[in-house]
């Protein structure tokens, strides 16, 4: 396998910013990282050039280096709740997902879950299937997140009522047994008639389970965590508000460490005040997501979600005719942006919110959310402003969101 040395970077990660920053990248790996510009603590380390005692053990000179000129640089972002983009639909084959993907990628979003609405069980399994073989050839995909169909009627959103469904057990082991390995995230209503059981059953299985489209109140999402739920979604939107008497699900997941509070920060579904107090109250804890739908990347114009129409004006998505919002158009980079700008919060904790914290959530931090050895060379590097320069995904540059041939 090739190596790639990555010199002259300022780093900006959930550990922290370094300046003078290198790593080298051997394969799809960061096999060594370190810092020509001392620091309290920490001797300045040149990158290795060919001398075996170098650091990271670099036998030989690297086979490219990329001298990045003092941009910053992050993980690649992570989206664990996309629907499309770029006009396709991740309820598509596995070559219109492909598409979609390929514009957010093109954004600086290197791993990604794909999300699937309500629809019949049948379909849903069909669409599962199409995931797991895009995975088969495309490692970046992370796997799938069903939204649907366990969802509270009375807060559907922009799904269709008569494909949501009960989380009986049996309809739970059709979708995980379509293929298998594939669902790695599930939305929930914990007060259908058996959710606090499947929450379980899907966590036993392996899966990551959200309390969200529901009416539970603060003592049922409790007892929804207290199960083994981590993960709530898109907090605010299709799930109750913070009351002072009634504190709400909300209130119970930022008094909870073990659970991941999802926000879409695209300056319509919450208010970048709210989203500061977020990152305030949950420390580490707030994971941006886009539920973008297919016009992400895309035009103005008519849509589907699922089976239903949207309407995209101004960049808002709504279901036709009404004024219920169908998921955004938003992208990671551009969520990025609004938490530093709109919302307040210094570069590390917007970052950390694109990339550990969503890695954690559905336990990948080990391999991705982070520039450190060991961990997948997922990268980006930024313009001053934090728009996207250029797009690494497993060590390969990424040129519209495609890799490029080595």
């Amino acid at each position: 396998m090739s190596t790639t040395l990555f010199t002259n970077a300022r780093k900006v990660d959930a550990a922290g910013e370094v300046d003078g920053f290198w790593m080298l990248v051997d394969g799809d790996r960061i096999t060594a990282t370190g810092s020509t510009v001392e620091a309290p603590g920490r001797p300045p380390v040149a990158p290795p050039a060919g001398d075996p005692s170098g650091a990271g053990g670099a036998g030989r000179v690297p086979d490219a280096t990329v001298d990045l000129a003092g941009a910053r640089l992050t993980p690649g972002l992570v989206d664990l709740h996309v629907h499309g983009g770029g006009g396709a639909s991740y309820d598509g084959d596995a070559d219109e997902i492909a598409r979609g993907l390929a514009v957010h990628r093109a954004h600086g979003t290197t791993r990604s879950l794909v999300s699937l609405v309500a629809n019949p069980v049948a379909r849903l399994r069909t669409s599962l299937e199409a995931i797991a073989e895009l995975r088969t050839r495309d490692p970046l995909v992370l796997g799938a997140h069903l939204e649907g169909p366990f969802l509270s009627p009375a807060r559907k959103g922009a799904h269709a009522l008569e494909h949501l469904a009960e989380p009986t057990a049996e309809t739970v082991h059709a979708l995980l047994d379509a293929a298998p390995g594939t669902v790695r995230q599930v939305t929930l209503a914990p007060e259908l008639p058996g959710g606090l059981e499947a929450v379980e059953r899907l966590v036993a299985a392996g899966v990551v389970v959200a309390v969200g489209h529901t009416e539970a109140d603060h003592d049922l999402a409790v007892a929804a965590f207290d199960r083994g739920a981590s993960l709530v979604t898109h907090a605010f939107n299709a799930i109750a508000g913070i009351g002072h008497r009634e504190p709400g699900p909300v209130v119970a997941a930022v008094s909870d460490d073990r659970v991941t509070i999802e926000l879409i920060l695209d300056g319509v579904h919450v208010h970048p005040e709210v989203v500061a107090m977020m990152f305030a109250s949950a420390q580490g804890r707030v994971a941006l997501v886009t539920d973008a739908m297919a016009a992400a990347g895309s035009a103005d114009g008519d849509y589907l979600l699922g089976e239903l129409a949207v309407t995209v004006a101004g960049g808002v998505a709504t279901l036709a005719g009404t004024d219920t919002i169908a998921g955004s158009t938003l992208t990671q980079d551009a969520a990025l942006r609004r938490a530093m700008d709109a919302a307040r919060q210094g570069s590390v904790a917007a970052v950390t919110a694109l990339t550990a914290t969503p890695a954690r959530a559905i336990g990948v931090d080990h391999e991705i959310g982070l520039l450190a050895p060991g961990h997948l060379a997922d990268a980006v590097a930024w313009t001053d402003d934090w728009h996207v320069s250029r797009v690494w995904a497993a060590g390969r540059e990424l040129v519209d969101g495609v890799a490029v041939r080595s």
